[in-house]
């Protein structure tokens, strides 16, 4: 008998059964290939646009996806460095063999952690309680909660032109079994799609027709609790290319040999990561398309095709390859896919990942109808922390909206639910200024602490940098300017207008030209570029800082509204009546939540507060 029971050994299994064990849960992760553990079936990239702040949050929370990136990876560097700090994101090439492997050693030596193979078709199921899993070969296994992170594996199907091939990625043995018994035990299916490019064999590359795209000289870790430990001046390159005129050509003539315009799929693709033959359709006006080429690891000869994927049978994906300059003569190791799987409607799943048909069931990642590795690893390490949660009789661990962006992840799901592949963006996030890269410890890291999910020395650490953010501040806000001539001439020699009058170093801070390292230049900032970099941003944008805590707070007060379990919203008078079906579908917990979901608008919201004053005020 086992605490929590992970199914699948992606990214979201990885971090549920990883933070599991470390909440002191007997815990038992089956993979249905143990090699496959941390696998990188797709990009052989960590972070990216608001996917890195994802990356960040889960390390702060105790995860383990920054961690092993910070000693797997090719390249680093910062998105949109040249932007405003809200739209910031880390982006890795990790080594798609050492990453895997870094990531089974850590699991391997996580204290309550067993890894098992075995394929798992059905749940234990009694009273609507789930009790335990069955594999393929009839074993039962009993546990007090399951969590189902089963990637593309429900009944997945790889289509290549009019070709159909049940499999899991890369001919992997999919599960053929279970999405039938959810269905069984009353939860919505439904089929979605997502693809992987070619990959190219190195030597057959031009390199010299492309631009070459390397990596930041700037240090970087995605985990808070590491120190860079590469050289940045030995960074692998990636390659930036364009399709062009003959590349689409080649795909409009041959639009109906692909899987997704020639009728074979039937799988909702991602609106936000399309295959190649989708972008020519949707942006026909568009004379060229962005590539990249980006290496898969250090171990074998293959280039990864970033946004050329496609359902194309193989002889139409050669001519498109071939149609890329630099790529003219280029040997494909691995052709293109489309690959359809099951997945479960999110609306069925709570804030805390449980399942609201089956108790003690939780999912996490492409079952709940996300993409991408990083919405797998925010989701994994939820769904751990919550199953850990209900097993000691503790309340669930909510993030707000405003607390990360795993929170606008999670409520996106569970309040507006997905038809189509779900990938984080910074626009999604209402609050993405509170939400950066740089302050993921501070926003979380007090949670994690009262949770368990962090050391001790983990959270003296927060302690101390929260201080030291409080000692500059106080610093630069209590001592000022002092105009004299060697003053003059150092301000001369950055370009810099000289205050006309005496000022303090924070007022003098909050003018756009002025950098806290120009002030390390006039007067002794003793510390970290962390702490430094975190009082800079929150004196520049201090105006829209506060503006974004004002929202915060009339939100928190919505959230603070609960809601009933009972409530019968059929008594409630002059309700739309799509606002009624949407509420009793998604069942909110709080009037923020309900006043999120599409189709019920402020009328709505505001005769459901009437109501709920009127109804529980008086029991």
């Amino acid at each position: 008998m086992y605490d929590i029971i992970v199914v699948g050994g992606g990214h979201a299994g990885i971090e549920a059964s990883h933070i599991a064990a470390v909440l002191g849960n007997k815990t038992l992760l089956i993979s249905s290939n143990l090699n496959n553990i941390g696998d990188m079936p797709c990009n052989p990239s960590i972070g990216g646009t608001a996917k890195g702040i994802i990356v960040r949050e889960v390390d702060a929370l105790g995860g383990l996806m920054g961690k092993i990136a910070d000693v797997s990876h090719l390249q680093i560097k910062m998105l949109n460095n040249s932007k405003g700090p809200a739209v910031r994101s880390l982006r890795c090439q990790a080594d798609k063999i050492t990453y895997p492997k870094k990531m089974q050693e850590a699991l391997k030596n996580t204290e309550n952690l067993t890894i098992k193979e075995a394929m798992v078709e059905d749940l234990i199921v009694e009273n609507n309680m789930v009790k335990g899993v069955i594999t393929k070969l009839g074993e039962k296994i009993m546990a007090k909660a399951v969590i189902l992170t089963t990637g593309t594996y429900l009944k997945g199907n790889i289509l290549v032109g009019s070709t159909n091939t049940p499999s899991g990625p890369h001919g992997e043995k999919r599960c053929d079994n279970l999405s039938d018994c959810l269905k069984d035990y009353g939860l919505k299916i439904i089929r979605l799609k997502t693809g992987t490019p070619q990959r190219i064999k190195a030597s057959s590359i031009d390199f010299t027709k492309m631009q070459e795209e390397k990596g930041d000289l700037t240090p970087w870790t995605f985990s808070l609790d590491n120190k860079p430990s590469y050289d940045v001046h030995n960074q692998h390159s990636c390659y930036l290319l364009y399709t062009n005129e003959v590349t689409h050509q080649i795909i409009r003539d041959n639009l109906e040999k692909s899987a997704m315009y020639g009728g074979y799929a039937t799988g909702i693709g991602p609106r936000y990561c399309p295959s190649i033959e989708d972008k020519i359709v949707r942006f026909s006006d568009k004379p060229r398309h962005q590539l990249f080429l980006e290496p898969e690891s250090l171990y074998y000869d293959e280039w990864y095709l970033q946004g050329f994927s496609t359902s194309m049978p193989v002889d139409v994906q050669e001519k498109m390859v071939h149609s890329l300059k630099g790529l003219e003569k280029a040997i494909i190791t691995k052709y293109a896919y489309a690959i359809e799987y099951d997945a479960i409607d999110p609306l069925q799943i709570k804030p805390s990942l449980e399942n609201k048909i089956l108790a003690n069931l939780y999912t996490a990642g492409q079952i709940n109808g996300t993409s991408g590795y990083e919405e797998a690893a925010g989701q994994g390490i939820m769904a751990g922390i919550n199953a850990s949660l209900k097993l000691a009789g503790k309340d669930e661990f909510i993030l707000k909206r405003s607390d990360a962006y795993i929170g606008v992840l999670i409520d996106d799901l569970v309040t507006k639910g997905t038809i189509e592949p779900y990938r984080m963006l910074t626009s999604r996030a209402e609050f993405r200024l509170l939400l950066r890269h740089d302050n993921a410890d501070l926003r979380l890291r007090e949670y994690a602490y009262k949770i368990g999910t962090i050391t001790k020395e983990q959270y003296n650490n927060l302690l101390i940098k929260k201080e030291q953010i409080k000692q500059l501040e106080e610093y630069l806000k209590n001592n000022y300017l002092k105009i004299n001539d060697n003053l003059k001439e150092i301000f001369k020699e950055n370009n810099l207008d000289l205050p006309k009058n005496n000022m303090s170093y924070y007022d003098l801070l909050k003018r756009p030209e002025i950098s806290i390292n120009f002030l390390s230049t006039i007067i002794n900032i003793d510390y970290s570029n962390e702490v430094k970099e975190q009082v800079e941003i929150m004196t520049k944008y201090a105006g829209y800082i506060n503006k974004a805590y004002k929202e915060v707070e009339k939100l928190k007060k919505l959230e603070e509204k609960e809601i009933p379990e009972d409530i019968d919203y059929n008594k409630v008078n002059n309700l739309a009546s799509e606002a009624k079906q949407k509420l009793i579908k998604v069942k909110p917990k709080t009037i923020a939540q309900a006043s999120r979901i599409s189709g019920v608008n402020p009328a709505d919201i505001s005769v459901l507060t009437v109501y709920l004053k009127k109804e529980y005020n008086r029991r």
